[in-house]
This record gives C-alpha cells, sequence and structure tokens, in this order.
C-alpha cells in the first residue's frame, strides 16, 4: 500500500514538473498542501510560473480547474454564484460560481476588496458556501491556490490574518536558473505545454491518499518539538501574533503529508523543521518598526525570526 502512493505522489511530481522546470521544492510543497487537505498562497513577481503551477496540478489530477482575476470591482457573487429567478419554474435557481471546481486559482488576491476577499473564509475552512440561506457542498478534493505579488502594492487590499491563517502554506517560487531557463525557451519551441499533460491520478486515488496521511504516526516526542516551536512564538518578544490553534495543526498535518510523500509512515524531526518556514512564517505577525538581523520586512522578517527561533529549540533523538 505504501509503495502504491509513494509511486501515485511521484508520477503526479514528475507530470508537473514536465512544465514547471527546476522547482522540485515549490512543486513538493504544493502537493503537500494537497494531500493535507489544505490551501496554497505563492508571493512572487508576475511570470515565474504561479499560473503554470496551478493549471499543472489541475490537469495531472483530471479534476476541474478555475481561475479568477481579483479586482476591484469583483464581487463575492462573481465567486461564490448567484441565485436568478426562473419564470418557467417559478423559483430561485443557483447557479454556480467559478469557486465550484476542484483547483482554484484566485490570481492576485489582495487587489480586490476585503468584503471579497472574505468570501472565500467559508469555503476554504469548511469546503462549503452558504448563499441565500443555502449551504452547498464544494467538489472533492478542493484546492484553492492563491497568488500576490510582493512588490506590487499600488490598488491593493493586505490580506487580514484570519485569511492569511486560512492558508496551509505559503512559498515562493523565485527566478529559474539560468539552464532551467534555457530548458524553457527549447519547450516552448517544441510546443511542449500544458496541453499536452494528462491525469496521472484520479480523484478516487487522491482522496486515498489523503486518508492515508491521517495514519501517518507521530510520536509523543515530535508532537513536543513541534509545539515548543508553537509556544515560542507566543512568547516571542518580536511578534505581535504568534502561531494560533489552527497553525499548530497546519503543520502537524503538514508534516504527516511530507512523510507519506518520502515514502513513510511516519514522522522525523527534519519534516517539522522542513516546513515550519513555509507554514508557520506567514501567519506570525512582526512588531512595528522590529526588523530581523540583516534587515527584512513582512515576510522576510517573520521567516528570519521563526529561523532564530527555531535554531534555539533542542531537537528530539
Amino acid at each position: 500500500m505504501m509503495e502504491d502512493s509513494v509511486e501515485q505522489i511521484a508520477r503526479l511530481q514528475a507530470n508537473i514538473e514536465r512544465v514547471l522546470f527546476g522547482k522540485p521544492e515549490p512543486i513538493r510543497l504544493a502537493i503537500v498542501a494537497l494531500l493535507a487537505r489544505g490551501h496554497l498562497l505563492i508571493e512572487d513577481i508576475p511570470g515565474v510560473g504561479k499560473t503554470t503551477l496551478a493549471q499543472a496540478l489541475a490537469r495531472s489530477l483530471g479534476g476541474s480547474f478555475q481561475r479568477i482575476q481579483f479586482t476591484s470591482d469583483l464581487l463575492p457573487s462573481d465567486i461564490l454564484g448567484v441565485s436568478i429567478y426562473d419564470p418557467r419554474q417559478g423559483e430561485f435557481e443557483f447557479k454556480q460560481g467559478p469557486i465550484f471546481a476542484n483547483v482554484v486559482l484566485a490570481d492576485e488576491i489582495n487587489r480586490t476588496t476585503p468584503k471579497t476577499q472574505s468570501s472565500l473564509l467559508e469555503a476554504m475552512n469548511d469546503f462549503q458556501v452558504s448563499v441565500d440561506h443555502h449551504t452547498y457542498p464544494l467538489p472533492q478534493p478542493f484546492l484553492v491556490l492563491a497568488t500576490q505579488n510582493p512588490l506590487e502594492y499600488h490598488g491593493t487590499h493586505p490580506l487580514p490574518e484570519s485569511q492569511m491563517d486560512r492558508f496551509l502554506l505559503r512559498l515562493r517560487l523565485g527566478y529559474p536558473d539560468r539552464t532551467e531557463e534555457k530548458r524553457i525557451l527549447r519547450a516552448q519551441a517544441a510546443s511542449a505545454t500544458l496541453e499536452r499533460l494528462q491525469p496521472v491520478l484520479d480523484e478516487k486515488e487522491l482522496l486515498a491518499l489523503q486518508q492515508m496521511v491521517g495514519q501517518v504516526r507521530m510520536e509523543e516526542s515530535l508532537v513536543d518539538y513541534l509545539m515548543s516551536i508553537v509556544d515560542a512564538t507566543r512568547h516571542c518578544e518580536g511578534l505581535t501574533l504568534g502561531v494560533s490553534p489552527r497553525g499548530t495543526l497546519a503543520l502537524y498535518r503538514a508534516t504527516q503529508a511530507l512523510a507519506l510523500i518520502q515514502g513513510r509512515d511516519y514522522c522525523i524531526p527534519d519534516d517539522v523543521k522542513r516546513l515550519a518556514i513555509p507554514v508557520l512564517a506567514h501567519r506570525l505577525l512582526v512588531k512595528g518598526g522590529w526588523t530581523a538581523r540583516g534587515g527584512g520586512q513582512g515576510f522576510d522578517a517573520s521567516t528570519q525570526l521563526l529561523q532564530t527561533l527555531i535554531a534555539q529549540i533542542q531537537v528530539p533523538d
């Protein structure tokens, strides 16, 4: 059973790597979010492959994919759907919005208003949406992959802490190196595009993998280690806001998912250390005027501070 799951996950990653070159770690983290039934926030400049990653993931699963371009005039009904009166039936009929898909790309999520941003909260947390006093379940599996540009703030609305806390992981893709960028050019010339990707996992196989994540063992000493990291953020002088219980659970689930990806039915300390930054850093609120050693604000400052805290905590044997 474990051998089958490892082979399925490796097949999924290899399929995505056919169109997103030189980014094995971000792809692996995206798969962690998928297996842990979480959501992913990619904070990076335009043109580095954020949309490609989302589309490749959706095509590899054979699931439905919707891209929502977030703008200042976007309304909650543009995302969730709307009830329209049908004169023939004499009643209102609900027309589903683009949120009803297996993989939803929320492109430039910070360019829309807080009201529209908040329309995603129930979907991301409860896998359902409520419209006109009716509740509609979302398709399973369900993954929100949101993007935002960390350099351009004109006309943007920063995500509130409650929204950030709904994302299991936050990561950056970064520029490809020279060799990989040359591969991108050659692949485009050879028409090796997303349209050629074929599904390598079906919904039943993915749901089975998600269930297996919950069966991965984590020893008591490792749970204590994880809790020590979380507790350190709550008593850190440089932080106004530490990790919430939702964040603790997110790190626990993500650690289990990473262990499964590595072919183990048990977690090790390196799993926790490897995921602590992408799972926890975006949940921290750095005090005004505070910068980590070497400078840095926002994401960079919280990352550096968290790295310092982790280095001070004893790793279990």
